[in-house]
């Protein structure tokens, strides 16, 4: 097999074995000290509106990556009646909580929550650095092999729908593009990965982003 260099990985024919191959050599293996120090985030797009240096909430997502061909990510769409972030579309995750041992731990008992995704279906494979986002949450995202075989059922509490995007298109750079809107007075830019009817853009996108950048940017 060649070697992993950035140079000659790409997502055509990528399948299970290579992905994971490839994330277990460029993820981290522990999780990332949530500090906001080497993280990324959405001010890196906004660099007026600054950083969140203090009081950011730890969070964690699951990036659910389905080991079929093609590979596929698991996404939601967040129902449209919650306090926060009502109708985007999102990675199963939420705030850490006091019990959770490790960010994998909270991704794994959120997307149990959420999707009922099993444990038993789920090989986690490591971590990429925390992400800041512009409402003050500092999130850790565990990328993970799901083996085919699982029975996903929304919770209606937080969850509108439940749908797969391939992989090979949210790791094309050519999909990623830089949106803007004005919040609380200012214009905002982020990233954003429109797919068919659905519109993935923020803190989603940038996690996507990132997971692009440390899988398969030189």
């Amino acid at each position: 097999m060649p070697s992993l260099s950035a140079s000659n990985v790409t997502t055509t024919g990528l399948d299970a074995e290579l992905f994971e191959k490839l994330a277990r050599s460029r993820l981290l293996q522990d999780p990332p000290i949530p500090d906001g120090t080497q993280s990324s985030g959405d001010d890196e797009l906004n660099p007026d509106a600054g950083r969140h240096a203090t009081n950011l909430c730890p969070a964690a997502v699951l990036i659910p990556i389905v080991s079929r061909a093609p590979l596929s990510i698991v996404l939601t769409e967040r129902t449209k009646h919650l306090p926060a972030h009502a109708g985007q579309i999102a990675f199963p995750g939420g705030k850490v909580e006091a019990h959770d041992m490790t960010p994998l731990a909270t991704a794994l008992r959120e997307a149990r929550e959420e999707i009922a995704l099993d444990d038993t279906f789920i090989e986690p494979l490591g971590y990429l650095p925390t992400y800041r986002t512009g409402t003050g949450f500092i999130i850790t995202p565990a990328v993970a092999l799901v083996r085919p075989g699982f029975k996903l059922v929304a919770d209606p509490a937080e969850v509108a729908d439940i749908f797969e995007v391939p992989l090979q298109f949210l790791m094309d750079e050519a999909n990623h593009r830089i949106d803007s809107r004005n919040w609380r007075g200012n214009e905002r830019r982020f990233y954003a990965m429109p797919y068919g009817e659905r519109y993935i853009w923020g803190a989603t996108a940038g996690i996507i982003r990132a997971l692009y950048r440390r899988l398969f940017s030189a």
